[in-house]
């Protein structure tokens, strides 16, 4: 059985609140759960206690089982110390969109051009 570590949601509309589940990775995202293994309140401010709560020694015994950690679930536990920092690479993702770069080579061509007219209008006045 393949097995995740993962955020079950919670909470009303708009009002997001996870579990943090070890489950069996074919069922859906808030369904059937094995083992609750702590919280996560993403509306608390990020340097607060309780905005992610986690059974450590639980979490270790699932990795340990083979449980696999979600992205999400991963850099929880980088920040908690139960796991190496891995490394994340995506330079795709901070590369500007196709219009985007027209617009840039758009104004890119605009200020030359209006870098050279000044300088030949001196160059005349002389």
């Amino acid at each position: 059985m393949a097995m995740k570590i993962r955020l079950a949601r919670g909470g009303s509309k708009k009002r997001p609140y996870y579990s943090i589940v070890a489950s069996d990775s074919r069922m859906p995202r808030d369904g059937r759960f094995i083992e609750k293994l702590g919280t996560y309140n993403p509306l608390l401010p990020k340097d607060s206690e309780d905005r992610i709560k986690m059974d450590l020694e639980r979490v270790q015994y699932w990795l340990g089982q083979g449980a696999q950690p979600t992205d999400r679930i991963a850099r929880f536990l980088e920040a908690a110390g139960v796991k190496e920092k891995s490394a994340r690479n995506n330079p795709k993702k901070a590369a500007p969109g196709k219009k985007a770069q027209e617009r840039a080579a758009e104004k890119a061509e605009k200020a030359a051009a209006a870098a050279e007219a000044p300088a030949a209008e001196e160059q005349g006045a002389e």
